[in-house]
């Protein structure tokens, strides 16, 4: 309810004082990686909030370098390239197409500076492509044109797993882990409530060669609750849980493995996931 120019004079007192108390270097940033546990040969999940990166001494370029060093030559960085904001379900209903070279990523400025960096590839799906980086890139994205549902079997997310990779939060809450839904349509079978639509959906694409084809895919249901407060209580409990601080920057880091071993455990006692209550 404040005023735009209040607003904007807070923002720059914000950023004032984390210049000047909070500040961080990439040099920081790459330290408080590897103290967290990223280590060579990583495959490493990053999702961000580039805005929270308050006092970073750099900009996109600089964060992306840096995660880059820390993985190595033979590492791998992922990054997801989600073309819109809200639900899938919605976004279908505008009939879009998605162009792998072309759509933008609404998963924050770092995801969008990533796609379009040099040697940075992205898989081909109309609603959860994902830009990949390094010595398994091509591998990761191969074939997810072809995935039924979003981030299920063929796809990034699954082999996130198969590759016994890590997950990283930098400035951003847990509920914003892609790889989640993944697990979530492998135990589907296991759990009372829908995870993804009945109905399939025309999802429009163009390839690199920009050919135009359609996709009819199963979507997360909009009765799917995306609070995943009993998992990550339960990664906790099994400190599997790592978090650290540089500057004012929450970095939290996961082993992909543990997080689907924690979702089992919770699926089995009927606390992983639950329905949005009906208003």
């Amino acid at each position: 309810m404040l005023p735009s120019r209040t607003k904007r004079w807070l923002k720059r007192l914000v950023r004032g004082y984390h210049r000047v108390f909070r500040a961080f270097t990439p040099v920081d940033l790459k330290s408080a990686l590897l103290e967290l546990g990223v280590v060579p040969g990583d495959v490493l999940m990053v999702h961000s909030a580039f805005d929270r990166f308050l006092g970073y001494q750099g900009g996109p370029v600089d964060a992306i370098r840096t995660l880059q060093e820390v993985v190595g030559e033979r590492g791998t960085l992922m990054m997801p390239t989600i073309p819109f904001q809200g639900t899938a379900v919605e976004y279908a209903l505008g009939d879009p197409v998605f162009d792998v070279q072309r759509t933008v990523s609404r998963m924050g400025l770092l995801t969008e500076v990533f796609r379009r960096s040099p040697g940075v590839v992205r898989s081909i799906h109309p609603t959860h492509s994902v830009a990949v980086w390094g010595n398994r890139a091509d591998e990761i994205i191969a074939g997810h044109e072809r995935a039924e549902t979003p981030c299920g079997r063929l796809t990034p997310y699954e082999k996130l797993l198969t590759h016994d990779g890590k997950i990283l939060l930098a400035g951003v809450p847990a509920n914003t882990m892609t790889f989640c839904y993944f697990v979530a349509e492998e135990l589907e079978p296991r759990v009372a409530i829908p995870v993804l639509t009945r109905e399939k959906y025309p999802m429009r694409w163009r390839d690199g060669d920009g050919t135009v084809r359609v996709s009819n895919l199963r979507l997360f249901s909009l009765r799917l609750d995306h609070d995943l407060g009993p998992l990550v209580s339960e990664l906790k409990r099994r400190r599997q849980w790592r978090e650290r601080y540089v500057g004012s920057l929450g970095l939290m880091l996961l082993r992909a493995r543990d997080v689907y071993d924690a979702a089992v455990a919770l699926a089995d006692r009927g606390m992983f996931l639950r329905e949005r209550p009906v208003r």
